[in-house]
């Protein structure tokens, strides 16, 4: 674990940005080495030293690392979004597998009509045996080429497979 690790004879990076002497008491020294100025300049600039310094301090120590990558992400995260933060990036995220569920509900659509399965009886949302094994025998690629245009039992057929019924 890097906060066990010996410490160089320089200052760590929360000394050095804080132009002071760093102890061998420093709180922040086994988390920013004196490499990682910029990381905790980000830190700092959200959070402040003081209060880094106390959540350190009430955080058992094993599980001080982790605290301090969240608090390096966050503080990066919320420089680039200072409204929102991690939210924001998470609300995008979200937003982002949203619209790949339509387009995948989209894609599924697509497959049964061209399937020959009747789209009375399975919806392109449902995981029907019959688009599993579909789905199972196109490779992604191929997925992507299937346009409408496309003769899918020919393309079957070249796979060695013949199309469901």
């Amino acid at each position: 674990m890097r906060g066990h690790e010996p410490r160089s004879s320089s200052s760590c990076a929360a000394c050095k940005l804080l132009k002071r002497r760093c102890t061998p008491t420093c709180i922040f020294a086994p988390y920013f080495r004196s490499s990682d100025l910029i990381t905790f300049a980000k830190v700092h600039k959200v959070f402040g030293a003081s209060n880094v310094s106390k959540l350190l301090g009430e955080v058992p120590e094993e599980q001080r690392q982790e605290t301090v990558n969240s608090l390096a992400y966050e503080a990066e995260v919320r420089l680039k979004d200072p409204v929102y933060g991690c939210i924001g990036a998470i609300a995008s995220l979200q937003k982002k597998m949203l619209e790949l569920q339509h387009d995948l509900a989209v894609a599924r659509t697509r497959l049964l009509a061209h399937s020959g399965v009747n789209n009375s009886q399975v919806s392109p949302l449902d995981d029907s045996p019959e688009l599993a094994a579909f789905l199972d025998l196109v490779p992604y690629s191929d997925l992507m080429l299937l346009d409408g245009s496309t003769n899918l039992d020919a393309y079957l057929y070249d796979l060695g497979q013949p199309p469901f019924v």
